[in-house]
């Protein structure tokens, strides 16, 4: 086990309205002031999905620009722009995502049922985002939702070789409705299947979320939390700030004697470019 936890908030997603979720940020002074007080509670990395004016979610290559430099100006956080957008998003804007120069970005390894859509993720655009973030020395962080998706990155990387950096860092979405449930034996079965030598993180949706956060803590593994996967605190009441979601977990990880880990010591686990 190491000694420290990377914590990662996903603060937005694609998924919730501002109209039902009235404290999700959307604009982009929200979206820094979310990212300041997530930093000071224990984040190290900021999980990106961005917002248009009528806060709807978008791929929009000048603001995911503006997004960038604005909280590489704010803050110390590693930014990880979400390369999945909404499920409607065409394959050439998520490619063109990396366009934006983040330190990482998401890569699902697979298409998955996602609620009553489908998250789609086919082979061929996986290889070619793939190659992308070699290309443009982005860090990919793979996102797993199930098991398939852990061989699916055997095979990315036994055909294409490792990431920018040189080392596998994953990300196990759990308790999606079409992916794996979020409980501690298929945690578990998960982590015995990575490769050798990656590091991950685990992130649990909706009333997974402190099942998935126990686990992975129990199991040596990382957290990534966020209103992009939960909106509750507890049945029926609501979070008012991503904040309080990062504070938890940080004080989960105090209370198993791995306290969150700083951005610097995140960038050196991950091997991003310095900051």
């Amino acid at each position: 086990m190491g000694a420290t936890t990377l914590i990662t908030v996903a603060p937005t997603g694609a998924e919730s309205a501002k109209t039902d979720v009235p404290a999700l940020p959307v604009t982009l002074d929200e979206l820094v002031q979310t990212a300041k007080e997530c930093e000071a509670a224990g984040a190290a990395v900021i999980h990106v999905h961005i917002r248009d004016d009528d806060a709807r979610p978008t791929l929009d290559l000048f603001l995911l620009r503006d997004t960038v430099a604005a909280l590489r100006e704010s803050t110390g956080l590693i930014v990880q722009l979400s390369t999945g957008g909404a499920v409607t998003d065409p394959y050439e804007d998520r490619l063109r995502v990396l366009d934006a120069q983040p330190d990482m970005c998401s890569l699902t390894c697979g298409t998955v049922n996602f609620g009553d859509d489908v998250f789609m993720n086919p082979w061929p655009f996986m290889v070619e985002l793939y190659k992308r973030t070699q290309e443009l020395e982005v860090v990919p962080e793979f996102e797993l939702f199930d098991m398939g998706q852990v061989a699916a990155l055997h095979r990315l990387l036994d055909k294409h070789g490792l990431p920018y950096g040189g080392h596998v860092h994953c990300d196990l979405v759990m308790g999606v409705p079409g992916g794996m449930p979020g409980d501690a034996r298929t945690l578990v079965a998960a982590v015995d299947a990575l490769p050798a030598g990656a590091t991950w993180s685990a992130t649990g949706v909706g009333r997974t979320s402190l099942p998935v956060m126990f686990a992975a803590l129990s199991a040596g593994g990382h957290l990534r939390v966020g209103m992009e996967d939960t909106v509750t605190l507890a049945k029926g009441q609501p979070v008012t700030a991503n904040a309080q979601l990062v504070v938890r977990a940080a004080q989960a990880a105090t209370v198993a004697q791995r306290p969150p880990m700083s951005a610097a010591d995140a960038r050196a686990l991950l091997r991003t470019k310095p900051a």
